[in-house]
């Protein structure tokens, strides 16, 4: 389950396949009957169009196989077909890419035909068999390097991966920030505490596509009161596009990253400050100690435990993160991360191998990362 999809990227990733590539090249046939054959003596066309559904790949061992109704004699001069009793056999050896024909074949009736006998209906009820050999791009031994020689010398792929960079190193530790903050206040002892707790868990748990539209809405440089309230208190003097405007753009969707995932910070990290012995504190009051020493002496080494593991968490989800892009700016204005990248190459642009290199890529800056961050900084912690 793990493996198997993993390995299909990297195969795709090294193959010359788009989004029509996907499936092997086929024959296509489509008859047509011209004239009617009722009496001895008379005569008619049956038209095959034949079709190579590729442009790029050949067909080998092409042939035809089609049923001719009782009666009929076929003119098979200079065609490559045969007849057999009633089966029609056509062999067209190899059809190059983008092969495209028209047999006419001329029957005669060799005898009078019943009134109700309708020769097209007849003709009609039996569909030609094609066969032939060829492989998919997908399938076959060609492989190329092309994808990943595309994707790094496009003008904008340096500024897709400062934009990946920046808006996961800013948004993980922005969340985490926010959630300690949110914590540190929220393990006092006051009224209506929580209720206030469960209203901070409302960026998290609500739709994205929800709250994505209503973060653009809010923001809209026409419509929206953030930029109305702006105007009225005199910081702004023109509405400012804040999904639309180049370097604004990134920090906003940052800023919507850091809002809508604090809470999972603010959980974790409000759970293991309940965990800690009250005693310390207590002692720490009677030295003296002001509250940000006891933060920094006291509550931080008891959370770095519980800080890596959110950060290591935090930094592969947004790094991975898709839809909270995609939703607010289409990856526009400078917002473009790898994963937006990843939709772009495989849907937009219909490059299936360059999308899948671009998630080889995100893999193994993810990887790195992990085993960078194992190595390091786990041990450090004591995880």
């Amino acid at each position: 389950m793990v493996v198997l999809p993993l390995l299909a990227i990297f195969w795709i990733s090294i193959k010359p396949v788009g989004l029509a590539d996907l499936r092997a090249p086929t024959p296509g046939v489509y008859e047509r009957i011209r004239g009617d054959l009722m009496q001895a003596g008379d005569t008619a066309r049956i038209e095959y169009r034949l079709s190579n559904s590729s442009r790029e790949h050949p067909i080998t061992g092409v042939t035809l196989t089609d049923q001719i109704a009782a009666g009929m004699e076929l003119d098979l001069e200079g065609k490559p077909c045969s007849v057999t009793g009633q089966t029609l056999f056509c062999d067209f050896g190899e059809w190059p890419a983008g092969y495209r024909e028209k047999l006419k074949i001329k029957a005669t009736v060799l005898h009078n035909l019943p009134a109700d006998f309708d020769f097209k209906a007849t003709s009609k009820a039996t569909v030609p068999v094609m066969t032939g050999e060829s492989s998919s791009n997908l399938t076959n031994g060609a492989f190329t390097l092309e994808n990943f020689s595309h994707i790094f010398s496009a003008d904008e792929f340096g500024d897709v991966l400062y934009a990946t960079v920046f808006y996961t190193f800013v948004g993980t530790f922005g969340a985490i920030v926010v959630g300690m903050f949110a914590a540190l206040m929220l393990n006092q002892s006051f009224l209506g505490r929580g209720a206030f707790r469960g209203l901070l868990l409302f960026p998290y748990v609500a739709p994205i596509v929800a709250v994505a539209f209503t973060w653009v809405t809010l923001f809209d440089p026409f419509s929206g009161s953030a930029n109305a309230l702006l105007l009225q208190m005199g910081m702004i003097d023109a509405p400012v596009n804040f999904f639309g405007q180049r370097g604004l753009a990134l920090w906003t969707v940052t800023i919507f990253e850091i809002w809508r995932y604090f809470p999972l910070s603010f959980l974790f990290i409000l759970a293991r400050m309940q965990s800690i012995d009250s005693e310390m504190y207590e002692a720490a009051d009677m030295d003296g100690a002001t509250p940000m020493q006891k933060f920094w002496y006291l509550s931080l080494p008891q959370l770095v435990g519980i800080l890596s593991i959110l950060f290591l968490l935090r930094f592969i989800w947004t790094f991975n993160k898709f839809d909270d892009i995609f939703l607010l700016t289409g990856g526009n204005a400078g917002t473009r991360t790898l994963t937006v990248n990843v939709y772009e190459q495989a849907f937009a642009v219909s490059n299936i191998g360059a999308g899948a290199a671009v998630a080889v890529v995100v893999f193994l800056c993810l990887l790195v990362f992990s085993l960078f961050f194992i190595r390091y900084v786990s041990k450090e912690e004591g995880l």
